[in-house]
């Protein structure tokens, strides 16, 4: 019976973190560790290497996510792990998981297989504390701003206009719309509230955002937490609350440094969801890496219709990062699902149902060389996949004008992504990528979002109230209209329905709302029934959760 995940972790030799950062040129006394395998990396020495020339920069993105599991985060590690078989200076940088998911369904978000980042139940769990940070200086923000209106204090907030919710990181829907201060005159002004995921924070937005410091409190400066009776806003400088913010995340924003199972260095730093928020790792980690190594590897979440949308029109637009080309992860399983096949005959040979299930890969494909940067197909393989059903992926690939390539990185780590990582280097090499984001920031806010709907999505249309519409208007008069957007929408569909798989084409998108995130500079526009307060399964993970009678952890994938 093959070794968990958990099991291969606790198996694997770790080095001293000391040794993983002298891999990148990184003193001991610029490290403060966290025992002998955690640490972050001081700003002190980020700040020394701005001179240094940057490394290539590759997007690991995937077809849309199924329940039979694509491995975008497993194939981020793997590739950094092959990239260093072949010889090269390479590093990942990638997500801290949340909570929610940990204990809900998804699971942690460490890799899988040999191809993991470790000590993973310290990655996926506690870690350094950067989850806590970010969720209580968030929520330093909700308490100030309910002191500021139950003491008069000026500018007065229109309570029936507070913009600010609470946040916590666990998936939690009764916590979606409250009523606080309840109890009577000293507990405040009772009024409608509700709490967001701690990942679908703007703190998070702001912190992943950020280049340093400075701009950390600058950003939270410009948070906009609620409205006057003139409907004028109110921002957190004027609560007079982003000093002790920034206080709170000063520790948090120093990037994480950790290591693969065959002992290469990793950032693991920040964690927004694509499918709610901007999905990508911090902008402080990625550019330390890029100084540091001559390949970073980086992924975004979910599939590319969300994370990598984002993290070129966003991300990349807001960091002035170039990308050099990108990886698109598919499984066999998961396009014959996308081909109509249940779960439970994914084991079976079904040549038609992936052909049909490529169509979803062929439209991920063309919108990520939208971006102008070159594109690798990698398949991560399963034990159940047929020689047959592989070549039918490959061939689909080829007449697409891409390569797809076979990978066994779960199993075999980093001699399993060695051909990817020699394919990958060669696609660098060309130079070929002339990378620029899907629309431009001058057009109007509504315009940004049709372009991603219809050119990413395949939608026909967007459909919004004149509430949205005249909000959408009212921030462009006030100076926001260049801001990009950040669709919430599904992760489990191109259109809004999460049961419509493949690639559906001509579908509606309804705005349902838009949310102003002036600290992170962009806007939120959610669509369909997505939630940024997700809720637990039927039967969540963390049912089977627990300690054994070793005192070690049962459960945690």
């Amino acid at each position: 019976m093959p070794k968990s995940d958990i099991q291969i972790a606790r198996s694997a030799s770790l080095q001293p973190i000391t040794n993983i950062g002298s891999k990148l040129q990184i003193p001991e006394n610029a490290l403060s560790q966290f025992g002998r395998h955690k640490a972050k990396v001081s700003y002190d020495f980020i700040k020394k290497q701005a001179g240094k020339k940057n490394g290539k920069l590759i997007l690991v993105t995937a077809i849309t996510p199924t329940p039979a599991g694509e491995g975008k985060t497993t194939t981020t590690v793997g590739l950094g792990d092959g990239l260093n078989k072949i010889g090269k200076k390479a590093t990942i940088c990638i997500r801290e998981p949340s909570l929610g998911p940990c204990f809900g369904m998804k699971g942690g978000a460490a890799g899988g297989g040999y191809a993991q980042v470790v000590p993973m139940e310290d990655i996926n769990l506690h870690f350094t504390g950067d989850f806590h940070a970010i969720g209580t200086a968030h929520n330093l923000l909700s308490a100030m701003v309910d002191n500021h209106i139950y003491w008069g204090h000026k500018p007065e907030i229109d309570t029936r206009r507070v913009a600010w919710k609470r946040v916590v990181d666990m998936n939690d829907r009764a916590l979606r719309q409250i009523t606080t201060s309840l109890g009577g005159t000293a507990n405040g002004f009772p009024r409608e509230a509700g709490f967001d995921i701690t990942v679908a924070s703007e703190i998070m937005a702001i912190f992943c955002l950020a280049t340093d410091l400075k701009d950390l409190e600058r950003r939270i400066n410009n948070i906009v937490v609620g409205y006057n009776r003139n409907r004028q806003p109110i921002r957190a400088k004027e609560i007079k609350a982003s000093g002790a913010m920034t206080v709170l995340l000063k520790d948090a924003l120093m990037p994480n440094l950790v290591q693969t199972l065959e002992n290469n260095p990793a950032f693991i730093h920040g964690g927004p969801f694509a499918n709610i928020a901007h999905g990508c790792n911090s902008v402080i980690a990625t550019k330390a890496a890029l100084k540091m190594a001559d390949y970073v590897i980086t992924e975004a979440g979910f599939g590319a219709d969300l994370g990598a949308e984002k993290f070129f029109n966003i991300k990349c637009r807001k960091a002035n990062l170039k990308p050099s080309a990108a990886v698109l992860v598919a499984t066999v399983r998961a396009l014959k699902m996308h081909g109509g096949v249940g779960k439970n005959d994914l084991g079976k040979e079904n040549i038609s149902a992936v052909k049909s299930g490529c169509k979803n890969l062929e439209r991920h494909l063309k919108n990520l060389k939208k971006f102008g940067i070159p594109v690798v197909v990698a398949i991560n393989k399963f034990i159940t996949d047929t020689d047959r059903e592989i070549r039918s992926v490959k061939e689909a690939t080829r007449k697409l004008g891409a390569v797809a390539i076979e990978c066994s990185h779960w199993e075999h780590g980093s001699k399993g992504t060695e051909k990817l990582a020699k394919h990958l280097v060669m696609l660098v090499e060309k130079g070929k990528a002339k990378f620029k984001p899907l629309y431009p920031d001058a057009i109007p806010l509504f315009d940004k979002i049709e372009i991603v709907a219809k050119e990413i999505y395949g939608a026909k249309e967007v459909s919004a109230d004149a509430n949205v519409r005249n909000q959408l208007h009212e921030w462009e008069k006030v100076g926001y209209g260049k801001f990009p957007i950040c669709i919430a929408k599904t992760q489990y569909s191109f259109s809004t329905d999460p049961s419509l798989k493949g690639a559906p084409k001509g579908h509606t998108v309804n705005l349902r709302e838009v949310r102003l995130s002036a600290g992170a500079e962009f806007i939120v526009a959610i669509t369909g029934e997505i939630m940024t307060m997700p809720g637990l399964p039927k039967a969540p993970a963390a049912n089977s959760i627990y300690i054994n009678k070793n005192n070690m952890i049962e459960g945690l994938f």
